[in-house]
């Protein structure tokens, strides 16, 4: 016989499989794929434990008086103001989700289907910005509407991104405006 028929009848007899060390290799990667999903989760929930000294979100008020804008489309999340890195997930500020925003005199009123509601008083509003990202998301410039409020002794930048996104032009003009008339109202006083 010659060389190239006997290696080719030891490649027909050789095993195909090794199934045993192939469940172990399965096994492995799916454990450490548990194991780095695991150590994802605890570290989002210290993060919330950290920023537990975050006083809870404000309802909106019973009667919030006329809108003076509406828009829908998501939330992408709040960072601390002025770090797009820095994400803030106590009391679900972290979650994004679809939202409803309303503005009125009193305030802009957060409705998040699946996510918990918050209401950003105009007091505490302080000021406006178009951007293209905040914490993990980053869009075309312009594309995100971005609300830094006050709230305990925190500035946090809140994002949205309207179904419509010719609409954070207005939004971020009139929010700049109302945050200019609190300021100017506050300095009469």
């Amino acid at each position: 016989m010659t060389p190239l028929i006997l290696l080719a009848a030891e490649k027909e007899s050789a095993e195909v499989t090794d199934w045993a060390a192939r469940i172990g290799w399965v096994v492995g990667l799916a454990l450490f794929v548990a194991l780095v999903y695991w150590l994802m989760r605890e570290g989002w929930k210290w993060r919330g434990t950290l920023q537990g000294d975050l006083p809870e979100l404000h309802s909106a008020p019973d009667e919030p008086g006329p809108a003076r804008l509406s828009m829908s489309g998501r939330y992408h999340g709040s960072t601390t103001a002025g770090q797009w890195l820095d994400r803030i997930v106590a009391h679900g500020l972290g979650t994004r989700s679809r939202a409803e925003l309303t503005l009125t005199d009193a305030g802009l009123d957060v409705v998040r289907p699946g996510a918990q509601d918050f209401f950003i008083p105009a007091r505490a509003l302080r000021g406006a910005r178009l951007d293209k990202g905040i914490a993990g998301k980053v869009l075309t410039e312009g594309g995100l509407l971005v609300v830094t409020w006050e709230h305990g002794e925190r500035l946090i930048d809140s994002g949205f991104r309207s179904d419509h996104a010719a609409e954070h032009t207005e939004w971020a003009d009139t929010l700049n405006s109302m945050t200019e008339n609190h300021r100017t109202e506050g300095a009469e006083r």
